[in-house]
C-alpha cells in the first residue's frame, strides 16, 4: 500500500495554511511528468524547465521512477486500487530523486483500442496573409467530416499543408493563396478507457494532463529526424501489447495496435515447461532466444515447478524446447502486425527502416525475427535525446516514457494540446468572441468530437 505520508503529500492544505500553500503552489517551478503506464512495469520521468536545451535538442531528465506493474493485464485497467498505488509509489520515487513534486502527469498507453484516421480539408482565403484563424477553418473543416462516437481523441496531428494545391508547406502562415488545404491524422482511444486512466491517476493525487499514442511518443524518443523525413516504422513491444507507429514526410501517418506482448510469452513458457509465471519470466530474461544457437539440444535449463510441493523437483528441459516456444510467438505477432499495416493501407515507404523499442524487444534474437518478417533493415531503439540517463533506465523498455518529455519540449506541433483534448468533454462553456484559435479548436472539439 501506498503510505499515508505519501497520501498526506497529495491532498490539499489544510484550511488554516490553505491560502499560504495556495501561494506555495502557485509560485512552484512547473515540471513536466511522464508516466509509462504498462502491463510489466511503471515508469515516471520528470523534467525541469532548465532541462530543455534546444541547441543541440536534448533533455536532462531530473528524476525517474519505476516499479513493477500491478492492476493492468493486455494493455488495460483491470484494477483500479492496484494500478493508482502503482502510479503513485512511481511518482513518489521520481519526486524524490528529482527534489521536486509532481502535480499532474501525462500518460503514455498503447491501450484502449488506438485508432487513427486521416481526414482532409479546405478552405477558401482572402487577399490577405493566412494567419492561425486560416488555420483553425481548415482543421475544424476537416474534423467536420468524421466522428468518433464512444472515442476520444489523443492527438490531432497536421500531416501536410497545402496552399493553391502545392503540396509540402510545413507552416503555411503568413503565406499568400487563394485556397488553404490541410491533411490531417486523428489518433484516438476508448472513451471509457480514457475516463478510467483520468479516474486511476486522480485515485493516486495527481492531476490527468491527458493521455498520448505509445508508440508515436516511442517514435519521438528513439528515431532520427532523417528516418522520420524518408520514412520508418516504430515498434513498440510492450508487455501486453505491440503497437506501430509510420512516419513519411517527417510526418505520423498511421497508428497500429494488437493486443499481443511480452507477457504472452511468458505465459507460453509457463504452460510449455510446467513452471510459475514468475519462473517462466526468469527463464525468459536469463535463456530465452527467438533464434537457434549452437549445442541448444544438449543444454538443459531448469524452471521451478508449479505449486508449493517441497518434494517436487526443478523441471528440466533442453534449451530447444524453450526456442521452440518463444519463436513462434514472437514471429506470429510481428507477421500479425506487419499483416495489419499492409490491411489498412498505410504508406510505409518501401525504403523505410524499422525501429523496435520497448522491454519486449530486448529479448534475444528479435532483431533478425523482424528483418525476416518485414524484410527491410531493423535496428533496436533508445532513447537518443536523453543522454545522461542511468544505465537501468536508458534502454529501449524506456523510450516511451522519455519520449513524452521530448514531445511536450520539442513538438510536432499539434492542432490542439493534450489538455484540451484532456478536457473536451468536461466542459460546455460560452466561448468568449475574442478567444484565441486554441480555444475556438477545443471549444468546437467539445461540441463536435
Amino acid at each position: 500500500m501506498v503510505s499515508d505520508v505519501k497520501t498526506a503529500t497529495r491532498a490539499a492544505p489544510a484550511s488554516g495554511a490553505g491560502r499560504e500553500g495556495l501561494k506555495a503552489a502557485l509560485g512552484r517551478t512547473p515540471v513536466t511528468a511522464a508516466l509509462d503506464l504498462g502491463a510489466s512495469k511503471v515508469a515516471c520521468f520528470i523534467m525541469k524547465p532548465e532541462g530543455v536545451r534546444r541547441a543541440d535538442r536534448t533533455l536532462t531528465c531530473a528524476g525517474v521512477g519505476y516499479v513493477q506493474s500491478r492492476g493492468v493485464k493486455g494493455g488495460a485497467i483491470i484494477n483500479l486500487d492496484e494500478a493508482s498505488e502503482a502510479i503513485a509509489l512511481a511518482v513518489e520515487r521520481a519526486e524524490n530523486v528529482a527534489g521536486v513534486h509532481v502535480q499532474g502527469v501525462t500518460v503514455a498507453t498503447a491501450g484502449g483500442q488506438l485508432q487513427s484516421t486521416r481526414v482532409a480539408g479546405k478552405v477558401s482565403l482572402g487577399a490577405r496573409p493566412i494567419s492561425d484563424n486560416d488555420l483553425v477553418r481548415a482543421i475544424q473543416h476537416a474534423l467536420s467530416q468524421i466522428k468518433l462516437p464512444g472515442r476520444r481523441a489523443a492527438h490531432i496531428l497536421p500531416i501536410a499543408w497545402s496552399v493553391d494545391g502545392q503540396g509540402g508547406v510545413r507552416d503555411p502562415r503568413a503565406m499568400f493563396g487563394r485556397a488553404l488545404g490541410v491533411e490531417l491524422l486523428v489518433v484516438s482511444v476508448s472513451e471509457t478507457v480514457f475516463q478510467t486512466l483520468g479516474a486511476c491517476v486522480e485515485r493516486a493525487h495527481l492531476q490527468f494532463d491527458g493521455v498520448v499514442a505509445a508508440p508515436f511518443v516511442s517514435a519521438l524518443a528513439a528515431l532520427e529526424e532523417d528516418e522520420m523525413d524518408l520514412g520508418a516504422v516504430c515498434i513498440d513491444m510492450g508487455g501486453g501489447s505491440t503497437s506501430a507507429a509510420v512516419f513519411n514526410g517527417g510526418s505520423l501517418v498511421h497508428v497500429e495496435t494488437i493486443p499481443v506482448g511480452g507477457q504472452h510469452v511468458t505465459q507460453d513458457i509457463a504452460r510449455g515447461l510446467s513452471t510459475s509465471v514468475a519462473g517462466a519470466e526468469r527463464i525468459k530474461t536469463l535463456h530465452g532466444s527467438a533464434i537457434a544457437s549452437a549445442n541448444e539440444d544438449r543444454e538443459m535449463i531448469e524452471a521451478p515447478p508449479r505449486g508449493d510441493d517441497p518434494g517436487a523437483g526443478p523441471v528440466v528441459a533442453p534449451r530447444s524446447l524453450l526456442k521452440g516456444i518463444i519463436a513462434p510467438r514472437v514471429e506470429e505477432t510481428l507477421e500479425l502486425l506487419r499483416d495489419r499495416l499492409r490491411a489498412s493501407g498505410a504508406p510505409v515507404d518501401p525504403g523505410a527502416g524499422i525501429v523496435i523499442t520497448g522491454g519486449a524487444s530486448q529479448l534475444s534474437g528479435v532483431r533478425e525475427v523482424a528483418v525476416r518478417v518485414f524484410d527491410h533493415p531493423v535496428r533496436l531503439g533508445r532513447p537518443r535525446r536523453v543522454p545522461h540517463l542511468a544505465d537501468a533506465a536508458s534502454g529501449p523498455a524506456f523510450c516511451a516514457a522519455a519520449g513524452v518529455l521530448h514531445r511536450a519540449a520539442f513538438g510536432p506541433r499539434e492542432a490542439v494540446s493534450a489538455k484540451a483534448l484532456a478536457a473536451a468533454r468536461l466542459r460546455r462553456e460560452p466561448l468568449e468572441p475574442g478567444a484565441n484559435p486554441v480555444a475556438k479548436m477545443a471549444a468546437w472539439l467539445r461540441e463536435n468530437l
